[in-house]
């Protein structure tokens, strides 16, 4: 029997270091893994493949138990991606790709094919907040002439674990502490960090979740990745390698992180709200659509293993070739029966697009076909009108079934029938001409549990991440890596963290050190030497995109007596560049501006935050900021947007306001008058400079 330490826990394991992960090795029969049926599990750390780069086989029970337990674990809810907000719209191919694929949506130009998209964030339950530090699912269905293709993916283009047998333990492991039910929504805790610290292979992954990605200003300003590697295949069954990118017209936008955590408690629907309102306004959100594609030669020619969800393919080595537009246009009619009951596929693909035999996305062809047998409850889910095909007709002989809403005719539900011949309904036939087939990839080797020597290295990436960002990007990235190991209680849990760390960036690594005042360990070792690249501008946040008040929001802050020609020309100059504009005063019921106009205000000061806007302007008067001196709302208005280094517009008379939340002149703190257009010329960005003086940063 394993000894137990008092709480019911088996002791008697062992560390070991092979290939650069730290494993648990079973010292007693009571101590190992098992199947739920009591079969003894060898490797709980790869799925079962022919080769060690083929596709996974079918005959994996083990992989086949665990994630279907994992899928059914929770009903309705999706176990993952629970929180989602979604909307109508279109796409228009722009580019053919008729040279490297038969799929009618990549090769039929200006045809425009309806789309449902939804957006959601990954860790937290359907009543969670909106703008946790956490990674947005970006799931687009497309209707087209050819069957639903539903490219499931996220805003960062990697992923966190190398094969989908890991991604149950990669969930439980960032969801709520199993024996206590918290943290909702947050990394921020010892279960996710001791996996994280145990699993190299995270570390680039959590690069890009410990940067300001996570944290987006909208869901209209963020990029979308097809995350895993698919293929394009021609007329003549020949194969391109793909990947798929969105990028946002209004450019990718983030919050700073105490802006996120109080937004949070300002509009728990934030980004919702944002989405929603903008597109009953008219201001439609538009994405480029972008593709890498790659030879086999050349994906035998990168550095790493192009079937590695771990991996991204520089832009500067392979750059993205936009071959289309994605534009969302109306908002679900019913949040339950579109947004709720959605259900995204990575098997729904047209003639000419298929899969690669990357052991994630292996694990994901089966993973969410069973996880909506389980939430929608039954195997006719795909008849639920957000479901259902609109581009062509789909006819089968499935049958019956829970829930089943379809009359069909005729005696036969089986294939091959002669009852055609009889001058009865045959019903449907395959089609080997334009019919569905998988690209004939050549298999070799036993099949086994094995990752392949092209996965090893797990820092070349996570440091060319690092070291591409600009300077204020990083000191965020290592604030944020701060921030979440000092959730950590568990020491040891942190100093594997650091000691993988070092391998990334031996700065990073005593940044964050200091920031814990922690000794910092030597290097985990490696299972693959790190090897530096040539850094990227494309994965920067910061100088990547033109600053614009397109799609931003500006707060005017008005009082009593306020001169309403000053009001009126911010406004007016806010709209002409693109922002929406809302009017916030002390009393929701507005206030009478100098002559006794009234001004309906559009918040209420103390409901409405400066958090949730991009930029403020104060066009109060001499007596209306006496009143706002004594109103602790109005002083965090102003603190709060100095803070987040934001432009604030000021008129004279609010000069007092600006010195109680002890506001420092600098090149975005701007006086305005009617006649002045530069506090508008300033908003859309931020004053990068500000920040060190206002917070301690790693």
């Amino acid at each position: 029997m394993a000894k137990s330490d008092g709480r019911g826990r088996a002791q008697g394991f062992k560390a070991t270091h092979p290939d650069g992960v730290l494993h648990q090795t079973a010292g007693t029969p009571d101590a190992r893994i098992t199947t739920n049926h009591g079969v003894p599990v060898s490797d709980n750390q790869n799925s079962l493949k022919a080769g060690a780069r083929g596709p996974t086989l079918l005959e994996d029970f083990v992989l086949r138990e665990k994630i279907q337990h994992f899928d059914h674990e929770r009903i309705p809810e999706r176990i993952v991606h629970a929180r989602g907000s979604a909307a109508h719209g279109y796409f228009e191919l722009t580019d053919s790709l008729a040279d490297v694929t038969t799929a009618r949506i990549l090769t039929e130009t200006g045809k425009r094919t309806e789309v449902f998209v939804r957006f959601s964030t990954v860790a937290g339950g359907a009543g969670s907040v909106d703008t946790p530090r956490d990674v947005r699912g970006f799931a687009v269905k497309f209707y087209t002439a050819e069957g639903n293709w539903d490219l499931v993916g996220n805003n960062i283009p990697v992923f966190f674990i190398q094969d989908a047998i890991k991604f149950p333990d990669l969930i439980h492991a960032v969801k709520m502490e199993a024996d206590r039910g918290y943290p909702q929504a947050a990394s921020a805790h010892d279960t996710f960090w001791d996996f994280i610290g145990l699993m190299p292979e995270s570390t680039h992954m959590v690069m890009w979740a410990m940067s300001d990605r996570t944290i987006p200003r909208s869901l209209r300003m963020i990029e979308g990745f097809g995350v895993n590697t698919f293929r394009l295949v021609d007329a003549a069954g020949e194969a391109t390698f793909v990947k798929f990118h969105w990028r946002p017209k209004l450019g990718t936008q983030s919050t700073c992180w105490d802006e996120a955590v109080k937004i949070a408690g300002a509009d728990p629907d934030y980004h919702r709200r944002d989405l929603y309102e903008a597109i009953a306004a008219g201001d439609f959100p538009e994405w480029d659509f972008a593709v890498q594609l790659l030879t086999q030669a050349e994906a035998d020619a990168l550095p790493f293993d192009i079937l590695d969800a771990t991996k991204l393919i520089p832009e500067e080595v392979h750059p993205l070739r936009v071959i289309g537009r994605m534009v969302l246009d109306r908002n679900p009619d019913n949040f339950f029966a579109e947004t709720e009951q959605v259900a995204f596929l990575p098997t729904n693909m047209p003639p000419g697009i298929d899969v690669s035999e990357d052991p994630l996305l292996q694990g994901r062809l089966f993973s969410y076909q069973d996880t909506q047998l389980s939430r929608l409850g039954t195997v006719n889910f795909h008849q639920i009108p957000i479901n259902r095909a609109k581009g062509c007709p789909f006819q089968n002989f499935q049958r019956d079934g829970q829930m089943q809403t379809q009359v069909f005719h005729g005696r036969a539900n089986y294939e091959p029938n002669s009852l055609a011949e009889a001058d009865e309904n045959g019903g449907p036939r395959e089609d080997p001409k334009s019919g569905f087939r998988s690209y004939r990839q050549p298999m070799e080797g036993p099949k086994q549990r094995l990752r392949p020597e092209s996965f090893a290295d797990h820092y070349s990436q996570a440091r060319l991440f690092f070291r591409s960002q600009s300077a204020v990007e990083q000191a965020h990235l290592a604030s944020a890596l701060v921030f979440e190991l000092s959730k950590v209680t568990l020491e040891h849990v942190r100093t594997r963290v650091l000691a993988n760390l070092v391998n990334v960036d031996p700065a990073l690594a005593a940044r964050v050190a200091d920031g814990l005042n922690a000794p910092l360990p030597e290097a985990n070792p490696t299972a693959a030497p790190v090897r530096d690249m040539e850094p990227s501008a494309a994965l920067r946040i910061i100088g990547k995109y033109p600053e614009t008040l397109e799609g931003r929001a500006i707060g005017v802050l008005v009082t009593d007596g306020a001169d309403g020609a000053v009001v009126d020309a911010v406004v007016a100059a806010a709209k002409a560049a693109g922002a929406t504009v809302k009017i916030v005063a002390p009393r929701i019921g507005g206030v009478k501006l100098k002559g006794n106009r009234l001004l309906k205000a559009d918040g209420q000061l103390a409901g409405t935050p400066s958090v949730l806007f991009d930029a403020v302007a104060l066009v109060v008067s001499a007596k209306g900021v006496e009143a706002l001196l004594a109103e602790a709302a109005a002083v965090d208005f102003v603190a709060a947007a100095f803070a987040h280094l934001k432009a604030i517009g000021f008129t004279a008379a609010a000069r007092p306001l600006l010195d109680k939340a002890n506001v420092r002149d600098d090149e975005r703190i701007v006086a305005i008058d009617e006649a002045d257009d530069a506090f508008i010329r300033l908003a859309a960005g931020r004053q990068w400079d500000r920040e060190p003086g206002l917070r301690m940063l790693a």
